[in-house]
């Protein structure tokens, strides 16, 4: 199931996305009553997908990023896999939805894509167990972890490297059912492909992430874990068209602008 998050004509909700390209009169966007989290109704009210905007999937409290967990993508930037996950927090003024402006930071003069799969949490968690740790998972959706390159080189925090204004584009949806073990991910600039890579090469899994994250805080329902990075990041500039796709999920596409 594909749950999007969308706006029309003013007003903000959710639906379930039925169809593709494919489909006659291509897809359409069934609203469902209240928020996704639990059971919930359709509303049998269908609008064209084309006929709405679509927002970012979730307003998370907060984004969990994990850093360095592939193996190629910690190399080519000169790091070590270390023993725990790398993990840091993207604040929630951070995200954006698909077609959603990036815009460059004022602070940087090397601007990278990092094309990540993102786990939607779907209940409020802590200390999960391992065996438990489906049971508080909504969904995934893409994620492009943009980071201020330089500045994360020369500051001992990544906060602002990482977390600035419109540095976490997510969507288009979320999809339910789905076995994130080996799925292919793949970023392209301007149509020109820089990464690609397979969830199957994380260094640790989705399961480890969340049992280590859950240690320390309580996640609530919306926010989101990011998972890393293939190898292949690499600068983005302004006027630059940025996609992420992952298999089984669908394209986030996001171009970047000159803030101000």
């Amino acid at each position: 199931m594909r749950i999007a998050r969308f706006s029309i004509d003013g007003n903000v909700g959710y639906g379930v996305v039925e169809g593709d390209a494919a489909t006659e009169g291509g897809p359409v966007l069934d609203i469902i009553k209240g928020i996704p989290y639990g059971d919930f109704e359709r509303s049998g009210t269908k609008v064209p997908l084309d006929k709405v905007r679509l927002l970012s999937p979730v307003l998370p409290s907060k984004v969990v990023a994990i850093g360095r967990n592939y193996a190629e993508h910690a190399a080519e930037l000169g790091n070590e896999v270390g023993d725990l996950p790398v993990a840091f927090l993207k604040p929630s003024t951070s995200v954006i939805g698909p077609g959603g402006a990036i815009e460059y930071p004022s602070f940087s003069s090397e601007l990278h894509h990092e094309a990540e799969l993102a786990v939607v949490i779907g209940r409020m968690c802590r200390e999960v167990p391992r065996e438990r740790v489906k049971d508080v998972i909504l969904g995934y959706t893409c994620a492009n972890d943009v980071t201020a390159r330089d500045a994360q080189q020369r500051e001992k925090q990544w906060a602002r490297a990482k977390g600035f204004d419109t540095s976490c584009p997510l969507g288009p949806w979320i999809e339910t059912e789905l076995d994130p073990g080996n799925l292919g991910i793949m970023c392209t600039v301007n149509g020109e492909q820089r990464q690609l890579g397979r969830t199957g090469d994380m260094v640790r899994s989705i399961e480890d992430l969340i049992v280590h994250i859950t240690e320390a805080m309580t996640l609530l329902p919306g926010d989101v874990v990011l998972t890393g990075t293939p190898a292949g990041v690499g600068p983005l500039n302004v006027g630059d068209e940025v996609a992420v796709t992952i298999e089984g999920i669908g394209t986030l596409t996001n171009k970047v602008i000159k803030r101000g």
